[in-house]
């Protein structure tokens, strides 16, 4: 799985980076809010997981986890030092499907990342007006069981 990390510390990123991807996880490393917002363009590759530091230099985290939900509904798990009850608050009514704070351990970020993964409709199997049963344009001709998988609400 394709994963954006957004950290501006070096040394944090790096060290996080590398336990991803001895995990199995393609990481791309954004420094800044607008790196990763550049990043997340439609035409790309996409990203199974955003991972985004609150703490960014050009921007606040908040205000790019706002800026990512009106780009995609890739799933966003916010992880910072930020630990009171508000900001986790605030974050996850911003769109975060997720809050870890740091200091925490990798095992649990990495069932965090794989929880968040899984409740998600993966958009390359499923573009926007096919079903669940086919790859074509949807039609009210779906196998019993079957329903026509609508886009994520931004609500």
């Amino acid at each position: 799985m394709r994963l954006l990390l957004v950290e501006d510390d070096n040394h944090v990123a790096a060290a996080l980076s590398a336990v991803l991807r001895r995990h199995g996880f393609d990481v791309t490393h954004a420094r800044s809010g607008e790196e990763a917002l550049q990043a997340l363009v439609p035409e790309g590759p996409g990203f199974g997981v955003v991972l985004l530091d609150l703490g960014l230099p050009d921007q606040d985290g908040y205000e790019v986890c706002g800026k990512i939900r009106k780009r995609t509904a890739t799933p966003v798990i916010m992880v910072t030092a930020r630990s009171d009850v508000r900001s986790r608050i605030h974050g996850l009514n911003l769109g975060a499907d997720d809050y870890v704070v740091k200091p925490y351990d990798t095992g649990e970020l990495l069932a965090r990342i794989h929880a968040v993964s899984r409740r998600t409709v993966p958009r390359t199997r499923r573009p926007r007006g096919t079903a669940n049963c086919c790859s074509g344009p949807c039609t009210s001709n779906c196998p019993p069981g079957a329903s026509p998988w609508r886009a994520p609400s931004s609500s």
